[in-house]
């Protein structure tokens, strides 16, 4: 018996339900990943962002004049791009988590 204990220890032996919860875990971790709403909002933001920027660096003199000599395409392109890349960043650096099961639910 103690020798048993000392190869899980040592992780030369592998108990494959213990396995098998590990796996049900990351693929749960993986599904809440995936519907992070801050990966579509940051994904929308850069977008519209790279495109409304892209119009601001290509406006006519006439747009430009309405607006009171300001590129506001382009000043609000980059702001929508700063947004969405921070989104993108802090769903980088801080992923969502799978809650945990209760235990009604796994019956």
């Amino acid at each position: 018996m103690a020798d048993d204990a000392d190869r899980y220890q040592h992780g030369e032996a592998h108990d494959p339900l213990v396995d098998e919860t590990e796996d049900a875990r990351e693929a749960r971790s993986a599904a809440a990943r995936l519907f992070d709403i801050r990966r579509v909002i940051g994904g929308l933001f850069v977008a519209y962002g790279l495109i409304v920027g892209l119009m601001g660096l290509f406006d006519s003199s006439a747009e430009i004049d309405k607006a009171q000599g300001v590129r506001i395409n382009l000043w609000a392109g980059l702001a929508m791009l700063v947004f969405g890349l921070l989104m993108l960043l802090w769903q980088r650096l801080r992923p969502t988590e799978a809650p945990e099961p209760h235990a009604a639910d796994e019956r």
